[in-house]
């Protein structure tokens, strides 16, 4: 059905997304590993490398343009494919850093499943596409912050607004928005702790003179 062969690793932290994609895929025919996180990703792409990587960007542990860099640093895996999937970096900004850390696709959830195959098979039967140049340290963590901060913004003003907004609502609508909430919540912090990491880089990278 493809020319390449091998598995596909699709990486999402959302259960429910993870077994969609993995089910949609393996339906069509291919061969699917799946990870949590960019770290879990990471240590499957060492048991076996994939030919395509699907993934989620805001994830735990590592988000994927952490993983993005990683594959890109290795000249085993600087050739696999990367297909970014995200509901949060959504900007036209947040798409222009995907595609320098050399994204082949980015499509935005909820996912359209035809248009998801569609881009899949599109990737697959075109060959491994030449290897891009990886960013270096300083320019990807900049643009990294760069990215986290703005999310981390929107983050902070989408909490505020559910917060003043539950007293308000219907008991019966309030289940649905504290589950926003709460998501919402984990989200911010998961972008605090990586936005912590790399101001540590950063400085790091500053000291040396890198």
């Amino acid at each position: 059905m493809n020319t390449q062969t091998g598995p596909i690793l699709v990486v999402e932290d959302i259960p429910n997304v993870l077994e969609l994609l993995e089910v949609t895929l393996r339906f069509k025919g291919y061969q699917v590993r799946t990870a949590r996180n960019g770290q879990e990703a990471l240590e499957a792409v060492i048991k076996e490398q994939p030919v395509l990587v699907i993934t989620d960007i805001l994830m735990p542990k590592m988000d994927g343009f952490a993983l993005a860099q990683k594959l890109r640093l290795s000249l085993q895996t600087r050739v696999v494919p990367i297909i970014f999937l995200s509901a949060t970096y959504v900007t036209p900004e947040d798409k222009a850093f995907a595609m320098t850390l050399g994204a082949v696709r980015f499509l935005e959830k909820p996912v359209d499943t035809e248009e998801f195959l569609l881009t899949v098979a599109e990737i697959m039967t075109q060959g491994p596409p030449t290897a891009p140049e990886p960013l270096n340290e300083q320019l990807f963590y900049q643009g990294y912050r760069e990215r986290l901060e703005s999310k981390l913004r929107h983050k902070n003003t989408q909490i505020a607004r559910t917060e003043r907004l539950l007293p308000t609502l219907p008991q019966e609508q309030r289940p649905a928005f504290e589950s926003m909430l709460q998501q919402a919540h984990n989200d911010r912090e998961n972008i605090q702790a990586e936005l912590k990491e790399i101001y540590r880089v950063l400085d790091d990278l500053k000291a040396t003179g890198n």
